[in-house]
């Protein structure tokens, strides 16, 4: 839908303009833009406060913002739960699991899952989290591992400010082609929407900050030479670990999208498991720390390397 910025919405941001025109919420709209679904006067646009100017061309994905997604609980969807109590779960998603409801992604999405398990979590599905109820944070589809839930209102402020702090304590492990010159180190480079394609992320410098610390692990010369490296999250962007290692020459093997699928060692999917998760219980203060095994494929995947 192309919209054309008339004079009485001059100079208001563009989520505003957006919502009003299209007849979405705010929080939708404000999605929409993050996810590379807005673009003004030709050009991709990810800052939902820019203000517009009057006869500005704005192009937006109307159906994606509009959408309607019926939150309900889908025994099929599967996840193990690690630890639970009543303010807060630790779940160990498998692959090919996506974490909520989004684009292309409505049905069989780890919330709707967990609302089987936890019907109350439906409470919680208000405002911007309307689609992500208990959701603080997000691993990819394509990744394995360890998410924390919360289960009240409360836990997912105290659980937000955490990340926001960053105090909690997100390790990886990695497979990357190649070989490092040092065997740890860290990656400060900002991370944003790409303008090429919407759809995958890239170091800009007009990007938000992004930091990852890493440490080689082993090291591997057959079938060709590839690195174990353990990750640990600093911030929390969106691919942040694939972009990263990407853009130092080493990508995550398997991974499609930054350089990393190579027929020599075809995995299937980016070898990338968020193997440790540690933060501090949102209402007793006490720490708490996990860890998950290396799933089966992955585990598969090191037994050819030599």
């Amino acid at each position: 839908m192309i919209i054309e910025v008339p004079q009485a919405l001059a100079g208001e941001r563009l989520d505003k303009i957006v919502a009003i025109m299209v007849g979405a919420t705010r929080e939708r709209v404000a999605a929409a833009i993050d996810e590379g679904h807005v673009s003004l006067d030709g050009v991709l646009v990810t800052k939902a406060s820019k203000r517009i100017a009057e006869g500005s061309q704005i192009d937006c994905d109307v159906d994606f913002m509009v959408q309607t997604v019926q939150l309900v609980g889908d025994p099929s969807v599967p996840f193990t739960v690690v630890y639970e109590d009543d303010d807060v779960l630790v779940v160990d998603k498998p692959s090919d699991v996506v974490v909520h409801p989004g684009t292309g992604s409505h049905t069989k999405t780890l919330v709707q899952g967990l609302l089987h398990r936890y019907p109350e979590l439906i409470e919680l599905a208000v405002g911007d989290r309307a689609l992500r109820p208990g959701i603080v944070h997000r691993i990819d589809k394509g990744t394995s591992g360890l998410l924390m839930v919360a289960r009240t209102r409360e836990a997912t402020d105290a659980l937000i400010a955490q990340l926001s702090a960053h105090t909690v304590e997100r390790r990886y492990l990695a497979l990357a082609w190649g070989r490092f010159e040092s065997r740890a180190g860290m990656i400060d480079a900002p991370i944003g929407r790409s303008d090429a394609d919407p759809t995958k992320m890239t170091v800009s410098a007009a990007g938000r900050q992004s930091i990852t610390h890493y440490e080689i692990q082993q090291s591997f010369e057959e079938p060709e030479p590839v690195t174990l490296v353990r990750c640990e999250l600093e911030t929390g962007r969106t691919h942040q670990i694939r972009v990263h290692l990407a853009a130092i020459q080493h990508p995550v093997v398997g991974d499609p999208t930054y350089g990393g699928a190579k027929k020599s060692l075809p995995v299937g999917r980016p070898f990338l498991h968020a193997q440790t998760l540690g933060f501090e219980h949102p209402t007793t203060g006490e720490q708490l720390r996990f860890s998950s095994a290396l799933p089966v494929d992955l585990e598969a995947v090191l037994a050819r390397l030599s």
